[in-house]
């Protein structure tokens, strides 16, 4: 890589020549070539550093604008020498020319090729160290950019299909006419380019020539970088490398690299997504080969670590809404006969316990996977207990956003208390879609996720009579600073709204015994928050809350996060206003609101919320904590 700097040769250059010289002959060591001191034990300090508490040899002050200030303090290298004890006049003499020398080479890398220095020794007896070096930089004006020239060579220069994105490379360059010129800001922008370009069809592109001339003394820099893009490459084949357990058809079913389409580095990441989210690898990895001569056919190499066939899981969590809770998970990769991977699951907390087991197929080449569950599950229901079990069976697909089911359900379900509802069981054909559009997965900053349910059934118990059922809910993450939507790090400090909908009907005969498992709940952590957990149903006359046939709910949350001292910080702010309702038909339905305040930490292992809630018809304050974003 090319790399010019044409400079006018200042007046200080001459001395620092000389400490370079001096430098020389110590045999590039700035200190005597003497014995350290020992210590008041017999020791010798390592590496010349003196005992802890003793005095430095000297401290160093920068007076600055605050834009270099900090820059110089951090790196300016006479900052490492402080702690010696035998440093005499002279040597701290020649420390101090070759930190001239440092500070004009951190100054340029900011753009300021042009500064004044003016470095002094002051005697300093009642301070900490016994002398002060006090370097003061007025910076001058910094180098802007006058011209920037962005070339491309190789098959990307006269392909008209790259037209596009090499309008696009240049479109995005970060650096633009009249923006000061930094070191840190041109090596971003040259690897921010090459990221674009090596992103699609071309994974082999380089930088051919980078080269920034400076004019000192008019202040401007002109910029030119040539990309080499190298062959344009489409995929091939999946070969996976490290499978001795588990089908490696299997895996190419499950990876679904779109073989025969142009290079997409995105579509790489998702595929290997979905090959480590499967559940029969430890570890993915997934690379493009392009050390073969037929680049329109590239293999793509998994290199992958299996999954152990059975494996053990023991977890323990906590929220508000259920207490302490304790699971136990076993997972088969591959069961005897069916061959489908079984992940079962115990899990015991304060309101819930239930006992579930979910089976499912290695997907086909469109991605459609066979799937059956069942469950056993003993809850609190509004004011009773419920014993529940639910079975199904059906077709589901899952791709990079979006969810597909097809299922038949069996529910039943056995209230328990006094004058409880009736014990009920329905069988249903249902179709499920959720649908994720979050800029990112785990902690989303913009964007929506939708998820629609719909089932129509007979109940068995009682009379068999027809009914359907319909569920939605909707959450949406809008960022309010528009104006700097196109800054991630503007972006990342505006504050935003998350609105939050939720809705569920019922529709059947009055007499029909519907189970309660198929009816809505709501209030806790995730819906209406200052009430307790499914505590919002609908209330008999004689006080007791059951599930209803009818459910709304809906949420205000504005998001601010927290800056200190000018820095982004993990941590953020939240004011909020929930209000849910359920009811057997849909003029009985009435609003119980919540409103609050609450705080949010992206801790190492996901987001903590943790909200102080007051439920306005309970008149009670109310914690809710919770760990994790999901939908």
């Amino acid at each position: 890589m090319l790399r010019v700097f044409r400079l006018l040769a200042p007046a200080w250059m001459p001395a620092f020549f000389c400490a370079g010289l001096l430098l020389l002959l110590q045999g590039c060591s700035l200190l005597p070539k003497s014995e350290p001191a020992e210590t008041e034990a017999g020791a010798k300090p390592v590496g010349g550093e003196k005992p802890a508490g003793a005095r430095e040899a000297f401290s160093v002050s920068v007076k600055a604008p605050d834009t270099v200030r900090e820059y110089l303090e951090r790196n300016l290298e006479i900052q490492r020498y402080r702690q010696i004890d035998d440093l005499g006049a002279a040597e701290l003499s020649r420390l101090m020319v070759a930190a001239e020398g440092n500070a004009r080479e951190l100054l340029g890398t900011l753009g300021y090729f042009t500064p004044t220095l003016t470095l002094e020794l002051q005697e300093t007896p009642e301070a900490k160290a016994p002398r002060e070096v006090r370097i003061t930089v007025d910076p001058g004006e910094p180098t802007r950019i006058h011209q920037v020239q962005i070339d491309f060579s190789g098959p990307i220069a006269t392909d008209p299909t790259a037209e596009v994105q090499r309008e696009a490379i240049r479109k995005d360059w970060p650096l633009r006419t009249g923006q000061v010129f930094t070191q840190l800001g041109w090596d971003n922008a040259k690897s921010a380019a090459l990221r674009s370009l090596t992103a699609k069809r071309f994974p082999t592109g380089s930088v051919e020539l980078s080269r920034a001339e400076i004019d000192a003394d008019r202040g401007q820099a002109r910029l030119h970088v040539d990309y080499r893009s190298g062959p344009a490459y489409r995929f091939g084949p999946l070969d996976v490398r490290g499978s001795e357990r588990y089908d490696a058809d299997a895996a190419r079913r499950i990876a679904r690299v779109p073989t025969g389409s142009d290079y997409d580095q995105q579509k790489l990441l998702d595929a290997q997504q979905r090959l480590a989210s499967s559940g029969y690898y430890d570890s993915v990895f997934l690379t493009l080969d392009t050390d073969g001569s037929n680049p329109l056919w590239a293999p793509v190499i998994a290199q992958v670590r299996e999954a152990p066939l059975q494996k053990v899981v023991m977890g323990v969590g906590f929220t508000t809404d259920s207490g302490p809770r304790l699971s136990l998970d076993h997972i088969h990769n591959r069961m005897p006969l069916l061959g489908w991977r079984a992940v079962s699951k115990l899990s015991v907390d304060r309101e819930t316990q239930s006992l579930g087991t979910e089976w499912n197929a290695v997907p086909d080449d469109k991605g459609w996977r066979w799937f059956g569950a069942g469950q056993l599950k003993s809850e609190t229901s509004g004011s009773y207990e419920v014993d529940s079990g639910r079975v199904r069976g059906g077709l589901g697909k899952s791709s990079d956003h979006i969810d597909y089911t097809y299922f038949l359900q069996y529910d039943s379900a056995r209230n328990r208390g006094v004058n409880a509802p009736p014990s009920a069981s329905a069988l249903s054909v249902n179709w499920g879609w959720t649908g994720r559009y979050f800029d990112d997965a785990g902690v989303p900053t913009r964007g929506h996720g939708l998820a629609l349910e719909l089932g129509a059934g007979y109940t068995l118990t009682g009379e068999h009579l027809p009914f359907t059922r319909v569920y939605g809910r909707w959450l949406g993450i809008v960022p309010l600073g528009w104006a700097d939507k196109d800054d991630s790090a503007s972006a990342a400090r505006s504050s935003r709204l998350q609105l939050r909908a939720e809705a569920g009907a019922v529709t059947a005969k009055d007499r029909a015994q519907i189970p309660s498992t198929l009816m809505f709940l709501t209030g806790g952590d995730t819906t209406v928050r200052g009430y307790g957990y499914r505590e919002i149903g609908t209330r008999r006359t004689d006080g007791q809350i059951v599930a209803g046939r009818y459910m709304t709910v809906a949420s205000v949350e504005w998001q601010r996060p927290f800056v200190y001292q000018g820095k982004l910080t993990e941590w953020e702010s939240a004011v909020f206003i929930d209000a849910g309702a359920v009811a057997d038909r849909p003029g009985d339905l009435k609003t119980k609101v919540g409103i609050g305040v609450g705080a949010r930490w992206r801790s190492p292992v996901g987001p903590v919320q943790a909200d102080v809630a007051y439920g306005v018809d309970t008149k009670k304050f109310r914690l809710h904590l919770r760990l994790g974003f999901t939908f």
